[in-house]
């Protein structure tokens, strides 16, 4: 199984984005257990989770990102979503997902830099 990130990218403090992780590899039975879940690391910081979305899709969020920061899961497509809206400075970062429970080996991310 393999993890990829997509969908970051460079935008205005108050815009928003869409990311998108593939569990790659996996099939329907395998991955729709998952709980997933959205990091983030920013330069110099550790890395932390912002939110995640288990097999029943209940959700959990940082206080950081609470009311702007949205999980989902499609398990047909094996994906996981974060919709990013009302964007900070201080939200720039590279974004992983991983599977809380059982993590697989980190992907690329996708890097997140919000600045005007």
């Amino acid at each position: 199984l393999r993890l990829v990130e997509s969908g970051g990218g460079l935008v205005q403090p108050g815009g928003s984005l869409r990311l998108s992780c593939l569990v790659s590899g996996s099939i329907f039975s395998t991955f729709s257990p998952f709980h997933m879940g959205w990091y983030r690391q920013a330069p110099g910081k550790q890395r932390e989770l912002v939110a995640d979305i288990t097999s029943g899709r209940t959700t959990t969020y940082a206080d950081s990102v609470k009311g702007r920061f949205t999980i989902s899961r499609d398990n047909s497509k094996k994906k996981v979503f974060l919709q990013m809206n009302s964007l900070e400075l201080d939200d720039t970062a590279v974004y992983y997902c991983n599977n809380l429970q059982q993590p697989l080996s980190w992907g690329q991310g996708t890097q997140v830099t919000v600045s005007s």
